[in-house]
């Protein structure tokens, strides 16, 4: 079977995307588990092939079909939209912004006409999508808004060698403020979210096993002594899916948990906000923290890391997040496009 074909969009020019692309399509995990099509400007892909000595060929692709898959080939689509005379690396650029949403759109045009199998992305910035009056803010709104999902869902895996994964971590909720968030801790929030999170499992063909559901409160709240939302809420949400034959257990202390999945004690883990579950896969391992989007029609999966505006250009970021991406994208990619064909 051909290996799978991942569309890359190079992100926020004046960020590291062009540098981790470049270096992560010389790498010998990418060669062996994937065909890469770039989307980006190749003015700002040839200064960061220079740049970091990957030493790729450029092919320019003025259509997808005019690929050229040998080895130390790298397939380019020209958007041709950076005005070399005024960018910077490092720099919040309208003209950045806008090109990185450029890119993206392209790549997810052709995971949805089958021309790639799926979307591995690279770092943009939301201040620059700010300033080209972008009116997203960032890659999941993007995607939700451009594949016609109403509520993707994120998840975390980290630290999965040879396909096995070390940890993977939803979130019920993302960028809210934890005021916020309290609000959304309710047993149907949970209900819904849960069952979001087995059907996005076992569209990934992870069918068994037990998912987790983190506590809010120290100690899991004590009975009340340290908040009340893991007895109103969050066990009678679990005792629900249990009644609905999901195999879910909580809650169960942030302070563990993560520790208890990552040993393989559950395949999964529901966290209730954002940093409480991105400190948990970030510490396990940073550079291996992949997030993959699920619920919808494509395969998304992404670095974990920013544009690092402070290194853009010196040849210092690490490939090792980029790589990991295109290889969970690779991995995972049949599960979206089983029976299409290439």
């Amino acid at each position: 079977m051909k290996k799978p074909i991942i569309a890359i969009p190079i992100g926020d020019p004046a960020g590291v995307g062009p540098e981790i692309v470049v270096k992560a399509l010389a790498s010998d995990t990418v060669k062996g588990c994937a065909r890469c099509l770039v989307v980006g400007d190749r003015k700002i892909v040839e200064r960061a092939n220079t740049l970091t000595g990957a030493g790729l060929t450029i092919h320019l692709c003025p259509k997808p079909e005019e690929t050229d898959f040998s080895e130390g080939v790298l397939n380019l689509i020209d958007l041709d939209n950076v005005d070399m005379a005024s960018f910077e690396y490092g720099k919040v650029q309208a003209m950045c912004g806008r090109a990185a949403y450029g890119y993206i759109e392209r790549s997810i045009g052709l995971a949805m006409n089958g021309k790639a199998d799926a979307v591995a992305t690279t770092p943009i910035n939301k201040e620059a999508l700010h300033a080209a009056n972008i009116p997203y803010i960032g890659h999941t709104e993007i995607f939700g808004a451009l594949t016609g999902t109403k509520n993707p869902l994120t998840m975390f895996e980290t630290n999965a060698p040879g396909g096995v994964s070390g940890l993977r971590v939803f979130f019920l909720t993302r960028h809210l403020s934890l005021l916020q968030m309290l609000g959304q801790i309710t047993k149907n929030n949970i209900v819904a979210c849960a069952r979001e999170c087995f059907a996005a499992l076992e569209r990934l063909g992870v069918t068994s096993g037990t998912m987790a559901v983190a506590a809010l409160n120290p100690h899991g709240g004590e009975h009340g002594l340290f908040g009340w939302e893991e007895v109103n809420e969050i066990a009678p949400a679990v005792e629900q899916l249990r009644a609905e034959g999901y195999n879910v257990a909580g809650p169960i202390g942030a302070d563990s948990v993560f520790h208890q999945a990552a040993r393989g004690f559950f395949t999964s883990v529901l966290s209730l906000y954002h940093d409480q579950g991105h400190i948990a896969t970030k510490t396990l391992d940073f550079e291996r923290t992949i997030s993959i989007t699920n619920g919808m029609p494509i395969l998304r999966t992404s670095v974990d890391h920013g544009t690092a505006f402070d290194i853009a250009g010196k040849n210092r970021v690490s490939e090792v997040s980029m790589v990991e991406a295109i290889r969970l994208a690779a991995l995972y990619a049949p599960c979206f496009t089983s029976g299409r064909g290439r």
